[in-house]
């Protein structure tokens, strides 16, 4: 006698679909560029950005370097550090004070003299600027030297107890005795600083047009990889060290000198002027090349490199899947027809 068999009621397990919406992303498969420019969008924005303020540090650093370098040009003679003004060096209170000045005119003295970061140039009011110094390395600017090579005689001779003189290198080779100009210890003081700060002050503005012209095309590089980011963020730090140092070492220099300069305005009669254009090119250069330093560093955290999405350690800001050059598990929208809901 057969026994009788029995089947189960239970359903067997549904296998999952293939197109179901839980299943996890395929990984494996390559994205597509499309895909990953859309994912590091945000970061490239930003790399652009920065590259274009070292655009503006190179372009006003220029500014900067040509200043004062040229009569060619009608804007580069009005950049300048410093504009002192003897015109009227012999006040008027001394007796025949127009006629001396006109006498000191004759024998080759200039109205005014300006300087810049590779030399200076000279000029009278009645005809702006006349000529130029040769441009120079490692230039600074002496006043005492400049007015002996043009003044043919001294004002006073050597040995003065209140006043001084700078030395020649070759002053001991001098006939004596040798026309000096006598000019206010004060300001002999402050010209050793200005020529050791202005060496200093023009290897820095060099060196951080230097190395801002090359993260310009330094910083696009970044949107690879953050790894990438790091020491191009210390180059950029380089060129913002150096730019603002420069415009810090200019400003305090120049601002002494102008100081010292007024403080004995009654004895020597010099009027000194400020370059406002020169001092707001190298702050702009400065607070640019600051500004790109600063984004440079936020990049090193945030916002996904390509590198990233390829390794799915971010998804970056694309809306599509990162993991799939398609967006096949989207559910397609449905479309209204007649009042009712067609999937």
């Amino acid at each position: 006698m057969a026994l009788p068999s029995f089947v189960s009621s239970r359903r067997p397990p549904k296998s999952p679909s293939p197109t179901s919406t839980s299943s996890p992303p395929n990984s494996t498969e390559p994205l597509s560029p499309a895909t990953l420019k859309r994912a590091s969008r945000t970061r490239l924005i930003f790399s652009l950005l920065t590259s274009f303020l070292f655009l503006l540090t190179v372009v006003f650093l220029i500014l900067v370097e040509v200043g004062n370098t040229s009569l060619s040009h009608p804007v580069v003679p009005s950049i300048y550090f410093l504009k002192l003004d003897l015109s009227h060096i012999i006040p008027a209170s001394v007796p025949n004070a127009v006629l001396i000045n006109s006498i000191a005119r004759t024998l080759g003295l200039h109205d005014f003299y300006q300087v810049g970061l590779w030399n200076f140039c000279e000029g009278y009011d009645n005809s702006g600027i006349t000529g130029c110094s040769k441009p120079k390395a490692m230039y600074w600017f002496n006043p005492v030297e400049i007015i002996l090579n043009e003044l043919l005689s001294g004002a006073t001779s050597k040995g003065s107890p209140s006043l001084t003189c700078l030395d020649y290198p070759n002053f001991h080779n001098l006939p004596d005795p040798f026309p000096t100009v006598a000019l206010p210890s004060s300001i002999i003081s402050a010209l050793s600083l200005v020529r050791t700060a202005s060496r200093w002050m023009f290897a820095l503005f060099l060196t951080g047009a230097c190395t801002s012209f090359v993260s310009i095309f330094l910083t696009p590089l970044s949107v690879y990889s953050r790894w990438a980011t790091l020491p191009i963020a210390i180059f950029a730090f380089l060129s913002a060290l150096t730019t603002t140092t420069a415009a810090i070492i200019a400003t305090v220099m120049f601002v002494i000198f102008e100081n010292v300069i007024k403080g004995v305005e009654a004895d020597v009669n010099i009027v000194p002027t400020l370059g406002k254009e020169m001092f707001a090119f190298m702050w702009i250069a400065s607070g640019s090349a600051i500004l790109a330093w600063v984004v440079q560093i936020g990049l090193c955290c945030c916002c996904a490199s390509r590198r990233d999405v390829k390794t799915g350690r971010k998804h970056g800001g694309g809306k599509t899947d990162v993991h799939s050059n398609e967006a096949v598990n989207e559910k397609p929208r449905a479309r209204r027809r007649w009042g009712r809901k067609v999937q």
